[in-house]
């Protein structure tokens, strides 16, 4: 299992949110380069990056601090927020973002997924943002009628073989992850499952590796010092 540090940038900034809600975000970081080569630093092999204002505004916005985390460090990025058509996607993946996330527009626009896959194969990831088992869009704030096992299995028919899955109930709590929910989506899908959300020390971690979890989005723990990234990478990759 790999583990992917979290960078959320709102204005510029690292911050984290509480159970998806926005006036409940917190700076964590004013710089999210420093915060990148940290992560780097401590050996991570992969770094997760939302862009928060881009889910609300359904289009990218912190692109250029995007770009200076891909200038500034060797760790490939994945990022979603805001990625609504395929010239976003291209963009994207000409500044260097290793694996492009569709969240919304998974959802909503099949035929750009379907696109988007075509074009870039396992450079695309769909996040499933699920609040009591349904799937939530547009910045976390509507919940669809769709059921998070079944969008899964429709996104593994169109070709993704990469699901974040996100408890927003979990989301920045330190509650620990949702681990009936992530075993379910495992055995029902062949996909690879990052688990996000809620991930509070690196007993978690240990457990989700065992499940055979893909990978581990690990935000708030790390930034309020309750999960040492580097003995975590450490410990993980021994396993």
């Amino acid at each position: 299992m790999i583990i992917l540090p979290a960078i959320d940038i709102r204005q510029g900034k690292c911050v984290r949110l509480y159970q998806g809600v926005f006036e409940k975000s917190s700076v964590v970081a004013e710089s999210p380069v420093i915060t990148a080569k940290s992560f780097e630093k401590a050996g991570a092999k992969f770094i997760h990056v939302v862009d928060l204002d881009g889910a609300l505004e359904g289009e990218v916005v912190n692109l250029k601090a995007i770009e200076n985390i891909i200038k500034a460090t060797k760790v490939p990025i994945e990022l979603g927020g805001g990625i609504r058509n395929i010239k976003t996607v291209d963009k994207l993946i000409n500044i260097g973002v290793k694996r492009v996330i569709l969240g919304t527009a998974a959802l909503k626009d099949r035929e750009f997924t379907k696109k988007a896959v075509k074009e870039y194969g396992n450079s695309i990831a769909v996040g499933i943002d699920a609040k009591s088992g349904y799937v939530a869009v547009d910045g976390w704030l509507s919940v669809s009628e769709v059921n998070y096992i079944e969008f899964a299995k429709v996104m593994e028919d169109i070709g993704i073989n990469n699901i974040i899955l996100t408890d927003i109930s979990k989301d920045g709590t330190l509650n620990g992850p949702n681990f009936e929910m992530l075993k379910e989506l495992n055995s029902s899908v062949r996909c690879n499952i990052t688990a996000s959300g809620g991930i509070k020390d690196l007993d978690d971690l240990v457990k989700l590796s065992e499940m055979n979890i893909y990978g581990a989005i690990v935000g708030k723990a790390i930034y309020s010092n309750k999960v040492d990234l580097k003995k975590a990478v450490k410990s993980i990759e021994v396993r």
